[in-house]
């Protein structure tokens, strides 16, 4: 078996009642389970609901790969979100996806439809659909984005300060920035992580499989998306919803590209709701 082709260890953590309704967690692109908050994965378990998140590839305590030329494709890790379902024994789940996770998420619902009782797309981007009319990053998230070439993935001081900039770039225009409350979630994240230069990765990935289209999805589908997100702007979220009947738009009204805690209730009302 070659480095490409063996199974890599995915860890994963689940909260509640085995016994209850199942919600898989998949976070985008460089993001461990940590950007699943652990107070967010147990509020929605408190709503009898058994949450499973986990560490992508490369990211977390999840297997890593040399940065720079990443020996697996984006169809490998739509693969590794079944596998973690495997693990728990979960025949049958609410997937719920942010970001590229949220990609990923339409991913694992349209390969592995018996697996997925119902979907949640956050902050994401309709798969197999002509984007290219609707409008991309703003452009004060290009100017930071472009600044991640020169951060020394290295050096732990210049790739938190990159980060908490990040987090400032993608954040709720309807509350101020806690920096302090965003460097303590990165930093843990980094040292458990053991640096963050592999997850880089991420944005190398080739695709793979069938080209498939969420036009094709036959779980119901619920889009929850900030109405301020700079990454995505709305209209991915709006132009996802339509293209896929009967499915629901949860508009976060100032939200940016961010589980901010304010938000929480709104986004755990609606995950519930939607089974």
């Amino acid at each position: 078996m070659t480095a490409a082709t063996q199974r890599p260890d995915i860890v994963s953590q689940a909260f509640g009642n085995p016994a209850d309704p199942a919600v898989l967690l998949i976070m985008g692109a460089m993001a461990s389970m940590l950007w699943w908050p652990e107070a967010f994965c147990r509020q929605l378990a408190g709503r009898r609901r058994f949450v499973i998140r986990y560490d992508n590839r490369d990211t977390g305590l999840s297997t890593k790969y040399p940065p720079g030329a990443p020996p697996y494709t984006f169809e490998d890790m739509v693969d590794d979100a079944v596998r973690v379902l495997d693990d728990h024994g979960v025949a049958r789940a609410h997937v719920a996806g942010m970001s590229m996770g949220g990609m990923l998420a339409q991913s694992v619902a349209l390969k592995y439809p018996e697996r997925v009782g119902a979907l949640t797309v956050i902050s994401s981007s309709p798969l197999g659909v002509d984007t290219s009319g609707l409008p991309g990053a703003t452009e004060a998230y290009k100017e930071h984005s472009a600044q991640g070439a020169n951060v020394d993935w290295s050096n732990r001081e210049q790739v938190l300060d990159f980060m908490v900039k990040d987090a400032r770039a993608i954040t709720s225009t309807r509350y101020p920035f806690d920096e302090a409350c965003t460097r303590a979630m990165i930093e843990p994240d980094y040292d458990r992580s053991g640096g963050l230069a592999s997850a880089t990765n991420h944005f190398l990935l080739k695709g793979g499989g069938p080209k498939r289209t969420v036009r094709d999805l036959t779980a119901r589908l619920l889009v929850i998306h900030g109405s301020a997100d700079p990454l995505f702007p709305i209209e991915h979220g709006e132009v996802l919803a339509k293209a896929v009947p009967g499915a629901r738009l949860v508009k976060v009204e100032g939200g940016g590209h961010e589980l901010h805690r304010n938000d929480w209730p709104q986004i755990i009302e609606a995950i519930v709701a939607h089974h």
